[in-house]
């Protein structure tokens, strides 16, 4: 399993920022998709953003615009930069990989899926 361990949460004020980072191992394979999900005190945990396979990215419908993931492959970290928060981005922010996912576009927001899974970081986001 890849090791994962996520950092940057945090409390902020609707309208501020956040970046989370996810470092995982320098020996993880390139094919390796990787993910942002979050869960809510209560609900399920959903699919935030994750990466192709030609590098372009995806998130949930919700998020677009405000949410941007990219990966540094020369520092082995997976980041997700947070704008214009809002009271109901509170959750604990996950990290996962999986070996294989497919249909990608289809399956990614799939947790079951994944098989490797950081801790979770907090971000509050109060009014």
């Amino acid at each position: 399993d890849v090791q994962l361990v996520e950092s940057g949460g945090g409390s902020v004020q609707a309208g501020g920022s956040l970046r989370l980072s996810c470092a995982f191992d320098a020996y993880t394979p390139a094919n390796v998709r990787m993910a942002w999900f979050r869960q809510a005190p209560g609900k399920e945990r959903e699919g935030v953003a994750s990466l192709a396979s030609d590098g372009s990215s995806i998130y949930a419908n919700s998020l677009k615009g405000r949410f941007s993931i990219s990966k540094d492959n020369a520092r082995n970290w997976l980041d997700l930069q947070m704008n214009n928060l809002r009271p109901e981005d509170t959750a604990t922010y996950y990290c996962a990989s999986s070996p294989a996912i497919s249909p990608f576009h289809i399956a990614w927001t799939d947790s079951r899926r994944y098989t490797s899974w950081g801790q979770g970081t907090q971000v509050t986001v109060s009014q």
